[in-house]
């Protein structure tokens, strides 16, 4: 279920895998149709989701992303495929365990129960907004304001201005910034540091840990530039060393897993954990109830296991029984985007690429369509160039060197991918 890099990722590898018979993408782009069966469907229409499973004999629905899991997808398709008799399995969590994602509360209240580091924060909304100065004056800036709900990517300011943190925080309630979304809202304490990603995949008892990635963000070389989807990836990270990893499964991974257990919601599926290396230790930012975006597009080729066998231990709780191997090889993520993104972008821009790349090579389609058997641009974030290489600047070499061959009008990226880790 999807249609942007990261579902490329899991699409091409699903059809790698001599288990998998038939493969459909809804919605899906010009990239996942040599995978499948791009198919147009409503996907927050469970009902109709479930019918097409029903007609396909479809045994197993994997969600790419978070919006179908936080409304709930795993429970309704779980309990249509038992009113209906018939073998279907989601590979995600229930809406339950879903809220780590879905609120912000949540999963800080959470995390405060069962021990999980993360920073000091206070929930602001109607009834307690006018507390909020008095709370912001007590930390060290900068600020970080947090929308509870699903916000696109979009719910989160940091600021070290006091008095804009005071009057963001009241727009965000009170003026709806971010609509329903803002309603409520985190603020927290900086955390000083470095972000790191790591992924984890749970069958609801036993785990593995699929890697680590440092995705960029910003539009514009140096970490300038408003925010993105995602401009890169590199896996895994230098200093999540055996120490450091260590730290993250024994103070992160185990407790939170074991709380989710404790609350009689064992999690299924893909588990994203944004950190922060605060001075060596780990400290959450936040959960994501899936794989992130364009990090999957650097994990995933690293992956050995079969795809269909893993996820099969996901829905059917035997993943430890799926022989699991990592590639030790650095992967580099270059995304192409489309002028003016993250901006007004135009669409439908012919593309010229490699019709063939090398086996240590992927190109993840993202924002791209086929137009009468042509394909074209169709998004901001247009296609995810990754490279396996034994270092870092081998690896982004080969990526850089694709990206010079691939060509469409207006074609943008950032140079600077994994320069700082490089340092």
């Amino acid at each position: 279920m999807g249609s942007g890099g990261r579902e490329h990722a899991f699409a091409l590898a699903i059809s790698q895998s001599p288990n998998c018979s038939h493969l459909y993408i809804a919605p899906g782009n010009a990239g996942t149709a040599q995978c499948g069966t791009n198919v147009s469907l409503n996907l927050s229409d469970f009902q109709a989701v479930g019918q097409f499973c029903m007609q396909h004999n479809i045994e197993l629905v994997v969600p790419g992303n978070e919006d179908p899991l936080v409304a709930g997808i795993t429970d309704a398709l779980e309990a249509f495929a038992a009113e209906k008799g018939i073998r279907m399995a989601v590979a995600g969590p229930d809406q339950w365990a879903s809220q780590l994602e879905g609120s912000k509360q949540f999963a800080k209240e959470f995390m405060m129960k069962y021990g999980v580091p993360t920073a000091a924060y206070r929930n602001f909304n109607a009834e307690n907004v006018d507390e909020s100065g008095a709370f912001l004056e007590s930390l060290i800036p900068p600020y970080v304001l947090k929308a509870d709900g699903l916000a696109a990517g979009k719910g989160v300011i940091i600021t070290s201005d006091l008095d804009e943190a005071k009057e963001t925080l009241r727009d965000m309630i009170l003026g709806a910034r971010f609509g329903a979304a803002s309603a409520n809202v985190v603020v927290e304490e900086f955390l000083q540091g470095i972000e790191i990603s790591v992924f984890v995949v749970s069958d609801g008892i036993d785990w593995h840990i699929l890697g680590s990635a440092k995705d960029y963000k910003r539009i514009g070389e140096g970490d300038q530039g408003p925010n993105t989807g995602g401009m890169g990836a590199i896996s895994p990270v230098p200093f999540a060393d055996e120490i450091f990893m260590h730290k993250v499964k024994e103070r992160i991974v185990l407790p939170s897993l074991e709380g989710l257990r404790a609350e009689g919601h064992p999690y299924r599926g893909f588990l994203f954990l944004g950190l922060m290396n605060d001075h060596g230790d780990p400290k959450v930012i936040e959960y994501n109830v899936r794989m992130g975006d364009p990090e999957t597009e650097a994990i995933f080729p690293r992956l050995k296991t079969d795809m269909v066998d893993l996820l099969n231990g996901v829905a059917q709780g035997n993943i430890s029984q799926v022989p699991f191997e990592v590639d030790s090889r650095t992967a580099a993520t270059v995304f192409l985007v489309s002028a003016g993104y993250p901006g007004t972008i135009e669409k439908g821009f012919e593309m010229s690429m490699p019709s063939e790349v090398a086996d240590s090579q992927r190109l993840y389609h993202a924002g791209t369509a086929l137009k009468e058997g042509t394909v074209v641009t169709n998004g901001g974030r247009v296609l995810a160039v990754t490279s396996l290489g034994d270092t870092i600047p081998e690896a982004l070499k080969a990526s850089y060197d694709l990206v010079d061959l691939i060509q469409f009008q207006g074609k943008s990226y950032r140079r600077d991918i994994g320069q700082d880790l490089l340092t």
